[in-house]
């Protein structure tokens, strides 16, 4: 049994979800985990620990939370806030203490990002009752605050739960405390986290833009303005998590390698094709009606373009690929993961089968089609913040998420290229347009990155 005390950050990639492990004199606790959890009991049995309590701190829309799983492998009792009716496990209240040890919880309710938010204190009782570190869910992150939006009749009252959650229960317990959030930079449910995932209540106090004004109208009027992404398969997650009815991830297969016939049938009879290579390798050699999605672009966007009810067939190089694709999409709900195409795309080539190409196009070729006037269009498909802060001139924008239903905004007749912040999401935007027909179709691979070593005529534009 181990004795000494024990932190482990466990970060989910992709989603950039991050839980722990806190344990001291072999009792343990995990913190919002993950739905492959296997992970928080080799840790523990590693630390030669048992994991006591699972806690949630608050009903995750972004991925599946495994907390049942992990209950039925470890006894572990299930804590989540007050103000949410689960169908599992216990409401932990303000004021709840829970023991590891020397160690010391406290729960705080920290509503705003949802109703039923919790904080937990984290104290070392042979020092007395000074808060060390505090696992702050979505409430406070390093150099943001969570997300407000999801009430949007309830906007300004949530808003204001949040200021109250940050200023009268997160900030008061002290500059020295370590701030352990759920989230880092690239997670949707902020879009101001900085790159470090280490830092302090003072270190935020001082520097984080949400918490530098201490006006709580300001603070209101702040979140009120923001616009955050909500992508289609958050609905169902809210439910999962809430109801406790994800499938048990120790019951999914692994995929298994498919001929090319095999994966053929699999698409005749309505499996969705998700083609995970790199931007360069979908735009050389793509089986038509695929989704290109990068492999590292997968837990951000296959939410968007892939329905939970279809079966999925990958195109991968590689079994680590697909592998990892696995991992990302159960993560998000999607179990009807069939397998991959065996021998990747060369299998398919070999086979006879028809393919298609999407032409790449340079930057600095979009920069001379824009001097010379040539009648393209210039799809940028970045987030608005991003367009505003630096586009090429007579660009149009379409989120990428919201792309599909806004073809019609596309103007027919002439080449579109697709354009990001380096290339992508511009590849995904592009097996998108092909797969709807839009054919005469080019990636800028490069894309606004590129600009940085090239003169282009980029336009910001002013709030």
């Amino acid at each position: 049994m181990s004795e000494g005390m024990v932190l482990e950050k466990i970060n989910s990639d992709g989603l950039a979800h991050i839980s722990y492990l806190i344990g001291h004199q072999g009792q343990a606790a995990v913190i919002d985990p993950r739905r492959d959890c296997l992970i928080y009991l080799e840790m523990a049995y590693k630390k030669g620990m048992r994991i006591e309590y699972i806690f949630e701190t608050h009903r995750n829309e972004d991925y599946v939370i495994g907390s049942r799983d992990l209950s039925r492998m470890t006894g572990a009792r299930i804590y989540h806030g007050r103000h949410l009716d689960f169908c599992y496990g216990q409401p932990a209240v303000e004021g709840d203490i829970f023991e590891l040890g020397n160690l010391r919880l406290k729960v705080l309710e920290t509503p705003g990002h949802t109703f039923e938010s919790i904080s937990l204190a984290v104290m070392d009782k042979r020092f007395g009752d000074d808060v060390v570190a505090v696992f702050t869910g979505d409430a406070l992150f390093v150099g943001d605050v969570g997300r407000t939006d999801f009430f949007p009749d309830r906007a300004q009252e949530v808003a204001g739960m949040l200021y109250d959650s940050l200023f009268d229960k997160l900030l008061p317990l002290g500059d020295q405390v370590i701030l352990l959030p759920a989230h880092g930079a690239g997670s949707v449910c902020g879009e101001n986290m900085a790159d470090r995932e280490f830092s302090t209540i003072g270190i935020e106090r001082r520097t984080n833009p949400m918490l530098i004004d201490t006006n709580r109208d300001k603070f209101i009027a702040a979140k009120l303005k923001e616009k955050h992404d909500q992508p289609p398969y958050f609905k169902r997650m809210e439910i999962w998590n809430q109801k406790g009815v994800a499938p048990s991830f120790l019951k999914l297969s692994s995929p298994k390698a498919l001929s090319a016939d095999l994966f053929e049938t699999e698409v005749e009879q309505g499996a969705r094709i998700l083609d995970v290579r790199s931007p360069e390798a979908i735009g050389g050699a793509l089986i038509p009606q695929s989704i290109g999605i990068p492999l590292g672009m997968v837990p951000a966007f296959a939410g968007w373009f892939l329905e939970h009810d279809k079966n999925i067939v990958l195109v991968v190089n590689g079994y680590e690929q697909a592998k990892t694709a696995f991992q990302y999409l159960i993560r998000i709900g999607y179990d009807q993961i069939v397998g991959y195409l065996d021998e990747g795309l060369h299998g398919w080539e070999i086979s006879g089968r028809n393919y298609q190409t999407i032409p790449a196009i340079l930057t600095s070729k979009v920069i001379e089609w824009i001097d010379t006037k040539k009648d393209f269009t210039l799809l940028d498909v970045r987030k608005a913040k991003e367009f505003k802060s630096g586009h090429m001139p007579d660009a149009i924008h379409i989120y990428l998420g919201e792309l599909p239903d806004n073809f019609d905004q596309i103007p027919s007749g002439k080449p579109v290229v697709t354009f990001c912040g380096s290339g992508q999401r511009a590849v995904i935007a592009a097996t998108l347009l092909t797969r709807a027909g839009i054919m005469d179709v080019h990636c800028c691979l490069g894309s606004m990155a590129a600009c940085s070593a090239l003169e282009c005529p980029v336009i910001e534009e002013k709030d």
